[in-house]
């Protein structure tokens, strides 16, 4: 699957690009906006390009023929006021064509089924995939969840301060943390797991092996059961 997004590119090199993508036989593109280049805080849409992710999504589903997934936020998106007006940005990226859903990292599955729910509530019936992390370095795990407004449980911060200075440890445990996430998720109904890598895979080939032994969604009682999980 493509991650794909509006920054530094116009509408035109965009269609190029998403050119590209196709004749190279994807099939799925994520459609994001993006986040501001480096060195910036405020995001500027380039001059010819696009300003939003609805715009891409559109650009994306009348153009050309892509399974298009898009971002949501279950502790909503740093620039939005509040859930509400996150939800009805959300239920504008599924009418103009996205057809599955990947949230934004968490490490409390409360937050995901509650998000679930109130999405459910405004009408989107589009599968949520949970977007899951291993963490694989404390130091990183904290720059990264500033950057993006996610949250750490306290717990989950003290357990992993506390093999701080075991790198290999932190790796350990944060493997067996995302398994117990996913595990969970999986027996509840979400339609799957989105993991973010950063790059660097053992960490998600040991929770996906683990997966496998377990099973988990055959507990699963039945489609959409991670929207009443608690």
């Amino acid at each position: 699957m493509a991650h794909f997004s509006c920054v530094g590119a116009t509408a035109e090199e965009l269609r190029e690009t998403i050119g590209e993508i196709r004749d190279a036989g994807i099939e799925n593109v994520l459609a994001l906006r993006g986040d501001p280049p480096a060195g910036e805080t405020e995001w500027k849409p380039t001059p010819g390009g696009l300003k939003y992710s609805t715009e891409l999504i559109e650009l994306l589903s009348s153009e050309y023929d892509f399974a298009i997934g898009a971002a949501c936020f279950p502790e909503v998106h740093p620039e939005a006021p509040d859930l509400s007006h996150d939800l009805r940005f959300l239920r504008d990226k599924v009418n103009r064509g996205a057809s599955f859903l990947i949230t934004q990292l968490f490490f409390d599955n409360r937050l995901y089924y509650g998000f679930v729910r109130a999405a459910r509530q405004a009408g989107i019936e589009t599968p949520i995939i949970p977007g899951i992390i291993p963490v694989t370095n404390v130091a990183q795990i904290k720059r990264f969840t500033q950057m993006c407004g996610a949250s750490i449980p306290q717990p989950l911060v003290e357990q992993l301060e506390h093999r701080e200075d075991d790198p290999a440890a932190v790796v350990e445990f944060g493997v067996a943390y995302a398994t117990a996430q996913c595990a969970d998720l999986l027996a509840n109904g979400a339609p799957g797991v989105h993991f973010y890598t950063l790059n660097k895979s053992p960490s998600t080939r040991a929770i996906l092996s683990a997966l496998r032994i377990l099973r988990p969604w055959e507990r699963a009682p039945r489609a959409g059961a991670a929207a009443t999980a608690t």
